[in-house]
């Protein structure tokens, strides 16, 4: 088993050898989580009871939440909801790949040529202005109030990875808020050159079967958000390469490491 996960360095580490890792663990997508590296199996815990009553997050949240938006600040990691619009710590190694994905070029101004909607547009406009920028000041920026537009604006150019976090910035009252900033300027150097489409197919599906020790077509599509046929395609062709090998529990196509051999867990 591995050891826990007990520093920032460390935390660093685990997400470079895991290549594309959420932050807290999601019952449907197979990639590991930072948390369960520092806190072990099981679902997550949120907050203690103090003596007085009050709630406060337990060590373990507290140094993951920390951690993540430490890694981010300093760009060891690529960080935000970038994996089916849910947290994740992306590998500087893994991110061309992932990034190809978009079929865009990785130069700073590319969403420009995506399909967003005017306010997405709007948004990362205001990233590429003012960025590192808050919520708080791009709603400020845009001279709108609606604080759930613009999340879900946020979300959306995170999951089309246009915006990323940068880290945190100090606001007048609270927490402080999540800094954005445009991706493809950020991590300019990693993005160049981007892997071809099929290059990047393979790429990210030996990551993730590197990182769950088995993958089903079904798996790999939920991880990334691919079309089966793409995710099978891209297994067939780690098997093909010698870098994977297929197998069969209870009738369904399991792809294993070629120097495995786990026993897998049940399909059901």
């Amino acid at each position: 088993m591995p050891r826990p996960v007990r520093s920032r360095a460390a935390a660093a580490e685990f997400v470079r050898r895991a290549g594309i890792a959420l932050v807290f663990p999601k019952p449907d997508i197979v990639l590991p989580s930072l948390y369960a590296a520092v806190a072990g199996p099981g679902p997550v815990r949120w907050t203690d009871e103090r003596e007085d009553g009050k709630l406060e997050l337990t060590p373990e949240l507290a140094r993951v939440w920390r951690w993540k938006d430490e890694l981010a600040a300093e760009g060891q990691v690529c960080a935000g909801k970038h994996v089916r619009g849910w947290p994740s710590l992306i590998s500087l190694e893994s991110l061309p790949s992932l990034y190809s994905l978009t079929g865009r070029r990785g130069r700073v101004h590319d969403f420009r040529q995506a399909s967003l909607s005017p306010l997405e547009t709007e948004v990362a406009e205001a990233v590429a202005e003012a960025a590192p920028v808050s919520a708080p000041q791009i709603r400020r920026l845009l001279g709108t109030r609606d604080t759930a537009r613009v999340k879900r604006a946020l979300d959306s150019l995170q999951r089309s990875l246009v915006i990323t976090r940068a880290g945190t910035l100090k606001q007048e009252q609270g927490w402080p808020g999540v800094a954005y900033d445009l991706l493809a300027r950020r991590y300019a150097e990693c993005l160049h050159p981007l892997p071809g489409r099929d290059a990047a197919h393979s790429g990210l599906a030996e990551t993730v079967l590197r990182a769950a020790g088995e993958l089903t077509v079904a798996d790999l599509a939920a991880a990334l958000g691919l079309r089966r046929q793409d995710a099978r395609v891209a297994l067939e062709r780690l098997a093909d390469g010698k870098v994977a090998r297929l197998t069969h529990q209870d009738g369904i196509a399991v792809w294993r490491p070629a120097s495995s051999r786990a026993t897998g867990r049940p399909r059901t």
